[in-house]
């Protein structure tokens, strides 16, 4: 059973936490990934991507998110083109990184890479080729193979919700030229006809 004290120690420490966790969020702290917006340079964008790639799946649902930018099917209609020159779905790996004293593995290291540029609707290069490499270790246990099956698959997604925002903020930073227009002409205005004075 708990003492008046403990009880009083515990109801401070819980509205510290909430004090705490009032202020991030007033502040406009987001979470990685989450609620984070971008102000992206072009009306329309395609993808180079294959249409059943997580990673494009999640990239357009993102850029739709964000409103203001319409994905495109073909690469001609877009103001903004992304070409995949490394698509992380054929390059990830997954290398040994350390054995036990039996000389079994330990830990693997997970990786996931992309390399992209960003070209506009004539073919000039916005962004160069920019390479994006993200790695998570994980333990390994052999009596525990389905659950880790399962943590390999929840940081490949993780790491590629990562990838996701990296490459939303690289698109955001683009600066593209944009056509000025001519000052407007200054129209003059008639003046209005003197009035003899008598």
């Amino acid at each position: 059973m708990l003492t008046t004290s403990e009880l009083f120690r515990r109801g401070r420490l819980a509205g510290a936490v909430l004090a705490l966790a009032l202020t991030v969020s007033a502040c406009g702290f987001h979470l990685r990934g989450d609620g984070g917006h971008y102000t992206l340079p072009f009306p329309t964008m395609y993808i180079g991507l294959p249409e059943a790639s997580p990673l494009a799946i999640d990239l357009k649902r993102n850029i739709r998110a964000n409103g203001g930018t319409t994905v495109v099917n073909a690469a001609k209609d877009a103001d903004g083109v992304v070409e995949v020159i490394s698509d992380p779905e054929k390059t990830r790996t997954k290398t040994i990184l350390s054995l036990n004293s039996n000389g079994r593995v330990r830990q693997y290291l997970l990786s996931y890479n992309i390399v992209f540029r960003v070209l506009d609707k004539q073919g000039k290069e916005l962004l160069g080729s920019t390479q994006i490499l993200l790695t998570r270790p994980i333990d390994f246990n052999e009596t525990q193979l389905l659950a880790k099956e399962q943590e390999e698959a929840l940081l490949y997604k993780d790491m590629q919700t990562d990838l996701v925002q990296q490459m939303m903020r690289r698109i955001a930073a683009i600066k593209t030229q944009q056509v000025s227009l001519p000052p407007p002409k200054a129209v003059p205005t008639p003046s209005a006809p003197a009035v003899p004075i008598q």
